[in-house]
């Protein structure tokens, strides 16, 4: 491999480029602290001894590349720990991991992954809802492979899209098992022989829910085994940048004429639903600081009783005082109570949730420049 020069400054990212050579050696080029995220689906090595077939003699396409092929455990180890060490040096302190792996080589990663220093957040099952079937019958049908996601560190503020995930799976909290069918019909690419154009292709949907999840629009993400690109052509779809390291010249080709014919979605699209945790937070004694509500001013809840605002932006009542949270759990008898939707004011001889107003202030803030 020709000798690469290291780039410096974020500035130099080579944005949505495929780049040739070995992935360690080109991490090290790259500029520290610049990735936002990182999908890798490293080799499996997958330790095959001779032709797998199916029940009718023929051969079964398994994953016998040379560069799925190691000399020892040892060596899978040694280079499991060198290309995570340089995935970790290029995250930014928030930046965070995804790796997908089969039972062959997922535990050896997560040990990996845990020396060298990242936090595991979740393991995700995909579940292949039309997986290959286990022709020997000596065995289950591997019916799924894991991912492990994890932060740069412990405490890092990682991105987690918790609402949008929510509003993929119909408004049901997003469970960490993922049904979704392999790659295949007229996703599968193919070569010039009319045969896979890589063994392990995985899915569109599997890295749309993962770039949903966990990236913004804008975000750089990094794909050290770019294969055919599934990584690079579902961040453009999705408005994020992306860079892709690849060894194999015909994965690389593929990959190119792939990516080259994907649409990036519409813009008005590419938003996500958020978590109100996410939404900045304003504090109650704000509105009375700003003239909003005025101290003595009367709040009602939906039976009618009510709280009188105090100059420091505390609520009290018949026989109870604090703020709009406590005071509206002690009239429920709840042990919590959300008080922006709890509370209304009046104006204009109508009912309004406070919360009216706290969202006017956030949304003033949104609108500032940065």
């Amino acid at each position: 491999m020709t000798k690469m020069t290291k780039l410096e400054g974020a500035d130099a990212l080579p944005l949505n480029t495929i780049l040739s050579g070995d992935c360690i050696e080109v991490m090290e080029t790259l500029p520290e602290a610049s990735i936002d995220l990182i999908f890798a689906d490293p080799p499996y090595n997958l330790q095959l001894k001779g032709d797998l077939h199916r029940p009718d003699n023929s051969r079964v396409d398994a994953v016998d590349d040379h560069w799925d092929q190691f000399s020892s455990f040892a060596a899978y180890d040694r280079f499991t720990q060198d290309w995570l060490n340089a995935a970790r040096r290029l995250l930014k302190p928030d930046g965070a991991i995804w790796v997908i792996g089969s039972y062959h080589n997922i535990f050896r990663v997560g040990a990996a992954l845990q020396d060298a220093g990242f936090w595991i957040l979740n393991d995700v099952v995909w579940r292949k809802s039309n997986p290959m079937p286990n022709f020997r019958g000596k065995r289950f049908t591997n019916a799924h492979e894991t991912m492990i996601w994890a932060s740069k560190s412990e405490g890092a503020k990682y991105t987690f899209n918790y609402e949008a995930l929510k509003a993929l799976n119909e408004g049901i909290q997003m469970r960490s098992d993922w049904v979704l069918p392999i790659c295949n019909g007229g996703e599968r690419l193919k070569d010039d022989n009319g045969d896979k154009a890589h063994p392990t292709q995985k899915p569109e949907s599997l890295l749309h829910r993962v770039l949903v999840g966990a990236t913004q629009p804008g975000d750089v993400v990094l794909d050290p085994f770019f294969g055919t690109g599934t990584t690079g052509a579902v961040a453009k779809m999705l408005g994020r940048d992306w860079i892709g390291i690849e060894r194999e010249p015909a994965y690389r080709d593929v990959a190119g004429k792939r990516i080259r014919d994907v649409r990036r979605f519409d813009t008005s699209a590419l938003e996500v639903s958020t978590s109100k945790r996410a939404e900045p937070r304003v504090p109650f004694g704000q509105l009375v600081e700003r003239g909003m509500l005025r101290p003595g001013e009367m709040l009602v809840n939906a039976r009618g009783q009510m709280a009188k605002v105090r100059a420091d932006g505390t609520l009290i009542g018949d026989d109870v005082k604090g703020s709009i949270h406590q005071v509206g759990a002690a009239l429920e008898g709840a042990p919590s109570c959300n008080g922006w939707t709890y509370w209304h004011f009046r104006r204009d001889g109508k009912t309004v949730p406070i919360d009216v107003l706290r969202q006017q202030i956030r949304s003033e803030m949104s609108d500032r420049p940065n």
